[in-house]
């Protein structure tokens, strides 16, 4: 059975001693695309180097940059700065061209912690963890929905998925954390 949760508000999903499942608060999200030329006029207007890496993920402050591909770039920050973030881009597109389309309510976010944390992600998602460093994020599937994977912690993941496949990997989520706690 499909999990029914208000996907707009940041909620405890899960939880036993050995893993926590947590619905993270709505961010804004953006979808950046841009050749080779505009990395650096776009990294100033945004305040951080785009990360040029597949799966490289910068920060400053709570303005998160991860690298998709050569030519694209997930954003993530606090809701409050979406028309900081669109202004800025605006204001070169001039003479930097690029498509920044903003996703703020196609995704949602789950967080995985504890003990367990990857022996959870493993029930859904067949790329091996231990290969995916702390700080970095990779696209990935997750029971067959496409997913973006951060792995914030040796025991910390956070999930990006489109919000209409959310009830099916919460309840996969759940069943998990129970199976878990009950080894």
């Amino acid at each position: 059975m499909t999990a029914h949760v208000d996907l707009n508000k940041a909620c405890t999903l899960a939880k036993s001693s050995a893993v926590s499942v947590e619905l993270l608060a709505p961010v804004a999200r953006f979808s950046l695309r841009a050749g080779e030329t505009e990395h650096a006029p776009l990294s100033k207007a945004l305040g951080v180097t785009l990360p040029t890496k597949i799966g490289q993920c910068a920060r400053k402050d709570k303005l998160e940059v991860l690298c998709l591909g050569p030519d694209e770039w997930l954003i993530l920050a606090p809701d409050d700065q979406a028309v900081k973030i669109t202004a800025a881009c605006d204001a070169i597109y001039a003479k930097a061209p690029h498509s920044l389309t903003e996703i703020s309510d196609r995704e949602i976010a789950l967080q995985i912690t504890g003990s367990k944390a990857t022996d959870l992600m493993t029930i859904g998602c067949p790329r091996d963890l231990d290969l995916l460093p702390t700080g970095e994020a990779r696209r990935t599937i997750f029971d067959g929905v496409s997913a973006v994977l951060w792995r914030d912690g040796a025991q910390e993941y956070r999930l990006d998925l489109w919000r209409s496949f959310a009830p099916h990997v919460i309840s996969l989520l759940k069943t998990g954390c129970d199976e878990l706690a009950a080894e």
